[in-house]
């Protein structure tokens, strides 16, 4: 039994050491995604290396401490997604209609046939905005019918999983299909206007993967989130981005691209809000995302119930209101990471100014 212990210690301390590299293998950045699950073997392994291991052993010692401090890592990474965290972005205590606005982020799995379930869900609440990925054709022949109540649209139906729509009650203006990095890997960008006239800068995304089945780096994916982290980081306007990001919320990359972006996550303090994977329980972590300026409070934040996809669908509803501006802030990237993410950028001959700033 100790023999085993000392080699499930062994894997666990590389599973928490490795995700420190930067390398972009899909193995690598993969151990970014399970770190509740390696936190829960952790907790679990330490358990019973006290019961089993003779603790006059040195050695014995030795494995407790490395596993306390593995441990230690991961939930450095998680904390902040729980309510034992401070919130990043402020609770919403303004009731002016006219300046709430909600986003409805659904990834709807493309050979998914359960379309009515989303359209419900569209109908009960009611969102300002729903953006769909992996939509087809028929997926948007099938969205058709929000159309009477959300005229203003973006749509880019696509056969290869990486579709997408935007149907959206207010107006949109200077709407843009861009192909950032992968020539067949749109995002779409936006300015969204409130009925009080004010205008959001908004960017939809959906990166491919880091996998064995797709690209077996995540350059790809790493390029698309920093030049887009870049574009908006010198805004003065409201921005808002959002989509399946193919990205947990605790990665490196992810806190990457808030520390260069300077948006917020309202998830912090609140909750993971796990959107995938729908149909496993135990292997769920945040891949649908919605990051936004200072400009906003959260009113909240829901995970819908399941549309038949793998992806739970991801309802956020902020409020507008930049006089709270001055009182939030995120992350800052040091020149570290700065250097970092121009070599990431640089590797895919991309930059900032490939992405539409419908703000100009």
């Amino acid at each position: 039994m100790d023999s085993l212990i000392y080699v499930v210690t062994g894997l666990f301390v590389v599973a928490t050491l490795t995700p420190l590299s930067k390398h972009s293998h899909w193995l690598i950045r993969g151990l970014d995604f399970p770190r509740v699950q390696l936190a829960c073997i952790g907790a679990l392994l330490i358990l019973l290396q006290v019961m089993f291991f003779k603790l006059s052993s040195p050695q014995a010692w030795a494995a407790i401490a490395l596993s306390v401090i593995c441990l230690a890592g991961q939930l450095w990474w998680i904390l902040p997604y729980s309510k034992f965290w401070k919130k990043e972005v402020q609770d919403s205590t303004n009731t002016d209609k006219e300046k709430q606005l909600s986003i409805l982020t659904s990834n709807v799995l493309m050979t998914n046939k359960d379309a009515h379930k989303l359209i419900a869900l569209a109908k009960k609440y009611q969102p300002d905005v729903l953006v769909t990925l992996e939509s087809n054709l028929w997926w948007e022949q099938q969205l058709s019918c929000l159309e009477e109540d959300m005229p203003n649209t973006i749509k880019c139906p696509l056969d290869n999983l990486y579709g997408m729509h935007v149907y959206s009650r207010l107006p949109l203006h200077k709407k843009e299909i861009s192909f950032l990095v992968e020539e067949d890997i749109p995002s779409m960008h936006a300015l969204l206007e409130l009925p009080t006239g004010d205008k959001i800068r908004v960017h939809f995304l959906h990166p491919a993967p880091p996998s064995p089945t797709e690209n077996p780096e995540s350059a790809e994916r790493d390029a698309e989130l920093v030049i887009v982290a870049k574009s908006v980081a010198d805004s003065e306007q409201p921005v808002i981005v959002t989509g399946d990001l193919n990205d947990v919320a605790w990665s490196r990359t992810t806190r990457l691209f808030r520390q260069l972006s300077g948006l917020l996550d309202p998830r912090v303090g609140r909750g993971m809000f796990n959107t995938f994977h729908a149909d496993f329980a135990l292997l769920r972590w945040p891949l649908d995302h919605l990051f936004h300026s200072s400009h906003f409070t959260t009113r909240s934040i829901q995970r819908l119930p399941s549309i038949g996809s793998d992806h739970f669908p991801f309802f956020t509803r902020l409020t507008f209101n930049p006089t709270n501006k001055s009182t939030q802030s995120g992350l800052r990237a040091d020149e570290n990471e700065k250097a970092f993410a121009a070599t990431v950028a640089s590797e895919k001959n991309v930059s900032k100014t490939d992405v539409p700033n419908p703000g100009e």
